[in-house]
């Protein structure tokens, strides 16, 4: 699936290498980090283009300290992001790079300020994460782009949903399953949505994965996901915000394989037998039969290979007489 075609029924499942904060600060980082991502066999990279001033407010107060037990308890949300952000200055060389890799490079703009430094490099989409969707302003900003969007609905209630699908009724959309929990529980990850989404909104989904390990996005492709998106890194010692529940190089190219092994024991409807016919049953002479003579359950079988005529005409032979000789082992046919 190219994101700037939708054809996920021709291309298959895309998948999304999530940099997010796995650089460290470090553009030779990132740079490492988008080559790894390429040779795991991800189509594409997303970065996030934010800085801590246009995401919250540096204030002490107790509201913009983190909490609720995630990973980041006790963290000033400004200091957070600060710590996180994608230096600007950057996306230049990184949309460059990953272009010349054949890599698909986009990135979630947090505010309109993002958005306009975003399209001087032509994105092939726009991604919003979950926790903008209610900030309808900036979805319509990012809609009137004209490019196709992807939204996580992570944090979002049904009638939220419905909003922003109305406001990105002129682009293409792709809707993302996602639990906002940072690792999510596999029991918290309620996969039967994506199926339910599909029909709901008339829209591709797919899964934004913030469990543990590779089994979750497997499931989601199984149920429909046309879009797969898991946070990766180069090295787990790196550290940083995001470090425990990413994949490395390995763990997403083993991610990768086991999702197009998936697609491809998913295939499409289809009824036709593939092979193996020749060892179904089919009626045959079982006792020479001579000219004149009835046909009976001694001298006529349903017996191995398949050559013969099928065995659901048994019936209408039985009692009937034969019209010539017949002799054992010779196949019915029509």
């Amino acid at each position: 699936m190219r994101l700037s075609n939708c054809n996920s029924s021709k291309d298959g499942v895309f998948i999304i290498a999530e940099l997010s904060a796995n650089h460290g600060g470090d553009i030779n980082i990132a740079l490492k980090t988008i080559k790894a991502a390429y040779e795991a066999g991800a189509d594409a990279i997303k970065l996030q283009t934010y800085t801590a001033d246009t995401l919250t407010l540096d204030c002490d107060k107790d509201d913009f300290m983190v909490k609720g037990g995630t990973l980041w308890d006790g963290k000033k949300l400004y200091d957070l992001y600060k710590e996180a952000y994608t230096p600007w200055e950057w996306h230049s060389e990184l949309f460059r790079y990953a272009r010349s890799l054949g890599l698909d490079i986009f990135s979630t703009p947090f505010d309109r300020s993002a958005v306009d430094f975003l399209e001087q490099f032509n994105p092939s989409c726009y991604k919003v994460a979950s926790f903008e969707i209610t900030d309808y302003d900036l979805v319509e900003y990012i809609a009137s782009k004209k490019r196709p969007m992807i939204i996580s609905t992570g944090v979002a209630t049904l009638h939220e949903i419905e909003d922003v699908v109305k406001i990105c009724k002129n682009v293409p959309l792709t809707l993302l399953k996602c639990t906002s929990a940072y690792p999510a529980k596999f029991e918290d990850a309620n996969l039967l949505t994506i199926p339910d989404m599909k029909k709901r909104f008339g829209v591709e989904v797919g899964f934004s994965d913030h469990t543990l390990g590779i089994t979750a996005p497997v499931v989601a492709v199984a149920l429909g996901a046309k879009v797969i998106e898991k946070h990766f890194i180069l090295d787990k010692s790196i550290g940083g915000a995001d470090a425990d529940f990413s994949l490395d190089k390995i763990e997403f190219k083993e991610m990768v394989k086991v999702v197009r092994e998936a697609e491809k024991l998913l295939g499409k409807p289809n009824y036709e037998p593939k092979n193996g016919r020749v060892f179904t049953r089919s009626l045959y002479v079982s006792k020479e039969i001579k000219k004149g003579e009835k046909f009976t359950k001694e001298n006529v079988r349903s017996v191995r290979p398949g050559y013969g005529l099928h065995p659901k005409h048994l019936k209408d032979m039985l009692g009937k007489t034969a019209s010539r000789d017949y002799e054992f082992g010779e196949r019915f046919s029509l």
